[in-house]
């Protein structure tokens, strides 16, 4: 574990009406370098302390703080990141692990999850949400009209699901690549459900969640974005007696299709690229260290570029339209 200083607990600020109702849990900096979520849920838990309004059904949870390391020290992590295989553990390991065996706890003792992050990038605040509802065995769920419902009225009006199959389906590429001999690509393999952070744990005990990319790490009014969303959440449940602003008028909802891994640290994007930016087909999106040229294969979007990846990881996604309505 490591030294004392405000990492070896997670604070949590529990509400529990006289009324049954829905449990709600809010979450924020499961990255420590994304604030935007701490400051909202700080702003809310102020305005219940004074008064302005109570919690009046149900019962509501946030933890301001998932990550305290790497909160403190103002980085995405602190062993590792918490938003991957994230699940309980006899034999913690990491700093990570031991705030999973505290946070999955908390996960299950609630039925509905707003996840507040934000990105490095420019670009305008997303939702991220899960899929339709299924008997798979990737990420069974039956809440997607509840989970539907609930984005619709945080505020941004681009939505995305696909994470999961996108995730998996690149698994399985890097396989692939390993079986034929790529060292690269067998040294990344991982499980599927390396994938799995707080919105897919939490469905995977019976709940619901969303993840809200509430904007650029510094942008100043993601906080605001935040607050907004959780205030929403809280009327939309009827935890609390505020106003509920209606739903914007149409969305822009997006599927991630497919991820494609960096094969080499020479591996290049052709340009800077950021989240969202529209590809035409056949569109030049990066080349490869032996001049293979990657492609976008029909018109879609550039989602989640880093030029920082590792040789066999997620280098970008590639999203279309969803045929899916919000």
């Amino acid at each position: 574990m490591h030294p004392a200083r405000a990492t070896r607990h997670l604070q949590a600020h529990r509400y529990h009406a006289l009324t049954p109702g829905p449990r709600l849990l809010v979450t924020g900096a499961v990255h420590g370098n994304e604030t935007c979520g701490t400051r909202a849920i700080e702003r809310v838990v102020s305005e219940l302390s004074r008064g302005d309004y109570e919690i009046v059904k149900g019962q509501v949870t946030f933890v301001p703080v998932c990550n305290p390391l790497a909160y403190a020290e103002k980085r995405r992590a602190g062993d590792r990141n918490l938003n991957r295989r994230l699940q309980p553990t006899p034999t913690p390991k990491d700093y990570e692990d031991h705030i999973a065996n505290v946070l999955c706890p908390l996960l299950r003792e609630h039925e509905v999850l707003l996840d507040l992050h934000s990105f490095r990038g420019q670009g305008q605040a997303f939702i991220l949400r899960g899929p339709d509802d299924n008997q798979g065995t990737l990420e069974p769920f039956a809440h997607a009209q509840a989970e539907a419902r609930l984005a619709a009225h945080l505020g941004p009006r681009r939505v995305v699901d696909g994470w999961m199959s996108a995730y998996a389906s690149g698994i399985e590429a890097r396989r692939a690549r390993a079986a034929a001999g790529d060292a690269a690509a067998a040294a990344a393999i991982e499980d599927p459900l390396y994938g799995v952070g707080t919105t897919e744990y939490m469905r995977s005990q019976g709940g619901y969640a969303v993840t809200l990319e509430c904007g650029q790490h510094e942008d100043p009014l993601a906080p605001d974005v935040a607050y907004r969303a959780i205030r929403q959440t809280l009327a939309l449940l009827e935890l609390a007696a505020l106003p509920l602003e209606p739903p914007a008028p149409s969305f822009e909802c997006l599927q991630l299709a497919f991820v494609v891994d960096r094969h080499a640290p020479q591996d290049r994007f052709v340009r800077t690229w950021s989240s969202f930016d529209p590809l035409a087909a056949d569109e030049l999106i990066a080349v490869r260290a032996d001049g293979t040229e990657v492609r976008a294969p029909q018109a879609g979007y550039i989602v989640f570029p880093d030029v920082g990846a590792q040789p066999g990881h997620e280098w970008f996604y590639f999203a279309q339209h969803s045929t899916r309505p919000l």
